[in-house]
């Protein structure tokens, strides 16, 4: 039976981190103690106008290819999840693919928001335990900077700019060991961006808008089922997990699904202090940091687990 593991993580951050501070500076009606009382965050990182990401996708993968030793032109799968492609067409993953001369692998975008890298991570092991793929290169990589109300501090002060990414490659001995994937469109109305293009112009809304009680209600509540509903799929129970990481939205929410699920904090990855909910991006930017300082090892078990606008939800379980 064939497996899927991962081999290599990298990940990046565009620029210098912009504190709570800074942003007051540049006008924002807050303060460093409200942001950091309300979501737990001190900084996040802005892309400039040049960059876009696909740029930040690249600068991730690099790392990630690194770590995991293998050249570009041995990838057969490129898929990158992302809310804030550069074009409408082609793909971040197509414009990904062009930027590591990689020629011949399929390539394409999942968007599930904040769930889309859970997403992303597990159609790729389901492509190469289905036999015709071997090496996969996930991403996760948002500049949601673009859709911000930068006059809404209930949202602006949230968010920011990043990418990660994760090199899976087909093995004999289990990598990924389970996953659950949900959706329910009836909730799309308290996170989203209610506008679109056409015919060159801007209809409706075109910047994220969010119920922030209700996302909050939702979160915790579909972060613990999923976290319970993967363990029990696998076999084990939420006790036997050595790490969790979940989607890092807000410290709030991560310390509410912690409770439910039993975790103590010091099982918990968070850097959404540092980088602000980065949807897609932020689980593998937590889950980089936490294998390049040496918390998470070989042989670990690790839970990730994210939600997002859609609304979307989902798990992985995995031994790294």
């Amino acid at each position: 039976m064939m497996f899927a593991r991962i081999a290599g993580v990298g990940s990046y951050l565009p620029g210098q981190p912009v504190s709570n501070d800074d942003l007051v500076a540049r006008g924002i009606d807050t303060s460093d103690e409200w942001i950091v009382s309300r979501s737990g965050i001190r900084s996040r990182h802005l892309a400039d106008a040049m960059t876009a990401s696909s740029d930040l996708a690249f600068a991730a993968s690099q790392r990630a290819l690194e770590a995991a030793g293998v050249d570009p032109d041995t990838l057969d799968l490129i898929i990158v999840a992302t809310s804030t492609p550069d074009y409408v067409f082609p793909s971040v993953a197509c414009l990904l693919q062009g930027r590591l001369g990689n020629a011949g692998a399929t390539a394409f975008d999942v968007q599930a928001v904040c769930s889309g890298f859970v997403y992303a991570l597990t159609i790729a092991e389901k492509f190469i335990r289905a036999g015709g793929h071997r090496r996969a290169l996930v991403v996760g990589a948002e500049v949601f900077s673009r859709i911000l109300d930068w006059q809404d501090r209930s949202t602006c002060v949230l968010f920011g700019d990043g990418a990660g990414a994760v090199v899976l490659e087909a093995s004999e001995t289990p990598g990924i060991m389970a996953s659950a994937l949900h959706a329910d469109g009836s909730y799309q109305g308290i996170l989203n961006v209610p506008g679109h293009v056409c015919g060159g112009k801007v209809l409706g809304d075109p910047v994220l808008r969010m119920d922030g009680q209700a996302v909050f209600r939702f979160a915790v509540k579909a972060l613990a089922e999923v976290a319970e509903e993967c363990c029990a799929s696998a076999g084990i129970a939420p006790a036997e997990v050595d790490w969790l990481i979940p989607h890092q939205a807000n410290i709030r929410i991560i310390e509410a699904t912690a409770r439910k699920l039993g975790f103590g904090m010091e099982r918990v990855i968070v850097t959404v202090d540092r980088h602000g909910n980065t949807s897609a991006a932020s689980i593998p930017l937590a889950l980089d940091a936490a294998v390049r300082d040496g918390r998470i090892r070989r042989g670990q078990k690790v839970l990730l687990e994210g939600v997002g606008g859609g609304f979307t939800w989902g798990a992985v379980l995995l031994e790294f």
